[in-house]
């Protein structure tokens, strides 16, 4: 055996044991590789080293990245609490699917820390007929497929409702201590490509909103577009529609309709831009409602939690010393909360131009327009971008 595929086996082997001995069940079916040279014969005793199928990809995922944050952030506190156990750990969300023989859609106890996103998460009896997914709505969006297993973690973790709650009664102008940013959590792809199905973004009354964003089969599901094991976009298929596109860079180029989206008089550079473009806009916006209405600077850093600071210098640069807790942004009113939620809602979704453009580009023009902004379309009947 050849160092690459016994070093495979022999990791393959050690993430076998971890699973059994945490009671999982890990299915492995047929390698599509042959393999070509007999195995050495296992030591009495040990493990029987196994090649797991699509091992490889897997391992460049970011699924597999067990020194990540996703994966590390809880090592302090010795476990992963129950609120975050289901998409950050493989026990967690078997506990979720209740593949460990626990009620299922509930997640009982924390999960062990040191645990990563394995093949056993996804490929087991429980997944086989999980279909449907619940969002942090209360929307339920039914007969998903295989999609389910990428949605149930890929949606975020606030809603339209929940901001609607927050600012609920209230003063849209009226800076209130009590308003907290709700922060709609990383890649919320999956309330993204649902659009109004799911209610991720912020949905102002009064206004409509698409639903689901279509691909043509088969790129209308979450491995279409993406490899299911690596979770790469499959940029040599996007090619064979999209002709602009020649690397994964050049997807921004991407797009279908010659309307004017962002009114800065270019309708052939790629949706993806054009969204930017508003994103940027909004921010703009953002920042001076707070100044002028609020009465106090806001700055926004993108890998900061809570993410809005004061601007205490007012040098619209989120500064070393500002960037911390203690100097959270704390004049929100009900208004700039909702913008501010948008904002970050599309600015933690840098996909969002191809899961869906239209609901992205419905709520940064809403958003903008709530704001005072004056924007030159209505999106709720814009075609398809």
């Amino acid at each position: 055996m050849s160092n690459r595929r016994g070093s495979t086996a022999i990791v393959a082997a050690g993430l076998l044991a971890a699973t059994l001995s945490s009671g999982m069940v890990l299915l492995v079916a047929g390698t599509p590789h042959a393999q070509t040279e007999p195995a050495a014969p296992s030591p009495p005793g040990s493990i029987p080293a196994i090649e797991v199928p699509f091992y490889a990809e897997w391992v460049t995922s970011p699924h597999a990245h067990r020194a990540s944050e996703a994966f590390t952030h809880w090592n302090q506190e010795g476990a992963i609490p129950v609120a975050c156990a289901k998409c950050h750990s493989t026990p967690g969300f078997l506990d979720f699917l209740g593949a460990d023989g626990s009620a299922a859609g509930v997640v009982d106890r924390p999960a062990a820390i040191g645990t990563v996103i394995t093949c056993a998460a996804c490929h087991n009896s429980k997944t086989r007929t999980f279909t449907s997914v619940v969002f942090p709505s209360g929307l339920k969006v039914e007969s998903l497929g295989a999609d389910a297993r990428c949605m149930a973690c890929h949606q975020g973790r606030e809603s339209s409702v929940s901001v609607g709650r927050a600012v609920s009664g209230q003063d849209d102008d009226a800076p209130n201590p009590r308003i907290a940013f709700l922060n709609v959590h990383y890649r919320a792809a999956g309330a993204t490509l649902m659009g109004a199905m799911a209610g991720g973004a912020y949905e102002y009354p009064g206004k409509t909103y698409a639903g689901r964003f279509q691909h043509r089969e088969p790129y209308n599901h979450c491995s279409g577009c993406h490899d299911p094991h690596a979770a790469a976009v499959r940029v040599a298929d996007c090619g064979a529609c999209h002709k602009e596109v020649t690397d994964k860079a050049s997807l921004h180029r991407i797009r279908v309709s010659k309307i004017d989206y962002d009114g800065n008089g270019d309708a052939n550079e790629g949706i993806a831009q054009e969204i930017e473009h508003l994103r940027s806009r909004l921010y703009a916006a953002i920042t001076t409602y707070a100044k002028t209405i609020a009465k106090k600077d806001i700055v926004y850093h993108p890998d900061v939690h809570p993410y809005f600071f004061i601007d205490t210098n007012g040098n619209g640069t989120p500064d070393r010393d500002e960037v911390r807790p203690p100097n959270k942004y704390d004049a929100w009113t009900p208004r700039l909360l909702k913008a501010a939620y948008n904002y970050q809602f599309v600015t933690k979704e840098p996909g969002a131009y191809a899961h869906n453009p239209t609901y992205t580009l419905q709520i940064l023009y809403d958003s903008l327009a709530d704001l005072g902004i004056k924007v030159s379309l209505d999106l709720s009947r814009a075609k398809r971008p």
